[in-house]
């Protein structure tokens, strides 16, 4: 099948390399645009980016430029709104880590852990002009730990679609699309302002946070931290891992040494 692949984050590596080996003619890969990274701001081209120049298949990083007729376009976190052009080029599908219509939009992933939900799935279904709305060709469901983080649920949805898609891909004709049901609901980006931690939310909701967004901002003793690893222990919270500002990661036992015998004051 003669393929267009269109995608930007690291975990859609995986999926696509899957699509590679299935033996699928990939006419072209398209992703967002290097940007600047790191102190030096270094343009950095995107993890899809990378594998694509290292199989040797074209790259394109303007939307605009698409001009392909293929048998199938395969989006899985582009983060680019396709237009008519591409729409009507092919039967176009897509990728979706949430229990649609749950979830619509930019982060169901670090939704559905933020809120603390132990379930989710992963969708393949039908790209429409209205965000994540199309009808659903596959669904696979999948269990979020209690201390799983994003990370973790990437991998996991990586290693799930792959199998989807490749499963859909050999033979398109058996799937029958189904219409979306129930009220949907959508994310938003998460922000630095997010990362700030509202102690009153109690302890399993600040576990939630950290492993959601990898980190919380709070002060300890004054000193401004970022929370890196934590862990539930009953309705109390251990920090196993933080960084202070200016210093390197490090774990509790460290940081409390550093205070020399001072009273633990969190949050302040």
């Amino acid at each position: 099948m003669k393929l267009v692949l269109m995608g930007t984050n690291a975990f859609v590596v995986p999926i696509f390399e899957s699509v590679r080996m299935a033996g699928h003619e990939i006419m072209a890969v398209f992703t967002r645009a290097p940007r600047p990274t790191g102190r030096r701001r270094v343009l950095t081209p995107s993890p899809v980016h990378a594998w694509a120049l290292e199989k040797n298949l074209p790259v394109y990083t303007n939307i605009s430029e698409y001009n392909f007729t293929p048998d199938m376009v395969v989006v899985i976190s582009y983060g680019v709104i396709l237009r008519d052009n591409v729409l009507s080029s092919a039967p176009c599908i897509n990728i979706h880590p949430s229990d649609l219509p749950k979830y619509r939009g930019p982060s169901p992933i670090r939704t559905a852990i933020y809120n603390g939900d132990e379930k989710s799935a992963v969708c393949l279904m039908r790209i429409t002009p209205e965000l994540d709305a199309g009808d659903i060709l596959m669904r696979r469901e999948f269990d979020i730990g209690i201390d799983d983080t994003n990370d973790d649920i990437e991998q996991r949805v990586s290693a799930i679609a792959s199998d989807m898609l490749v499963q859909y891909l050999s033979a398109p004709e058996r799937y029958d699309a189904v219409a979306q049901s129930g009220n949907a609901t959508y994310t938003r980006k998460w922000t630095g302002a997010d990362e700030i931690i509202d102690w009153s939310r109690g302890a399993r909701a600040v576990h939630n946070q950290i492993r959601a967004l990898g980190c919380g901002r709070t002060k300890i003793n004054g000193i401004d931290v970022k929370l890196l690893h934590t862990k539930l222990n009953g309705d109390n919270l251990d920090v196993l891992k933080l960084q202070p500002a200016g210093k390197n990661p490090m774990d509790w036992r460290s940081f409390v040494n550093g205070l020399h015998g001072a009273d633990i004051k969190i949050g302040e």
